[in-house]
């Protein structure tokens, strides 16, 4: 059963996309080093809890499959800031040159008022209220 498993890690590794402008730090190298060190022994490597293994990986195949990107639609493809997937992809990027040119001046101007924004209302929200003026700490009964 071991065999079995370890073949479907094998091809899950092999399907994994890899992204190239991530070096060093990119989910599936990740993943074929920790397929690599779990399965030592290759189809003979005996496996403490076969039930956890085949939840793990089920698992990576419905993020492999993007399961939960087609179940959960999203109506743009932006986040709270603005910034597009595409920027967001080279703002991850490993490449300095590529994030220097999207970061101009401009767009890091822009980022830091939005950041501030942010902030400045999610302090109203979350803070404690601070008692009014001339209001009484302790009115009298």
């Amino acid at each position: 059963m071991a065999a079995t498993r370890y073949r479907r890690f094998l091809k899950l590794c092999e399907e994994w996309p890899k992204d190239e402008s991530k070096k060093g730090r990119d989910l599936g190298t990740f993943l074929r080093q920790r397929v690599a060190l779990a399965f030592r022994e290759g189809e003979n490597t005996q496996i403490s809890d076969p039930d956890k293994c085949d939840q793990m990986y089920e698992s990576l195949v419905r993020i492999n499959s993007n399961y939960y990107r087609d179940k959960f639609p999203r109506a743009k493809d932006t986040s709270f800031t603005g910034v597009t997937v595409e920027e967001c992809r080279v703002l991850l990027s490993t490449g300095k040159d590529s994030r220097l040119r999207l970061l101009s001046k401009g767009n890091m101007q822009q980022m830091d008022e939005q950041k501030k924004s942010l902030w400045k209302t999610m302090m109203q929200r979350f803070s404690s209220k601070v008692p009014e003026e001339g209001a009484e700490k302790n009115p009298e009964k």
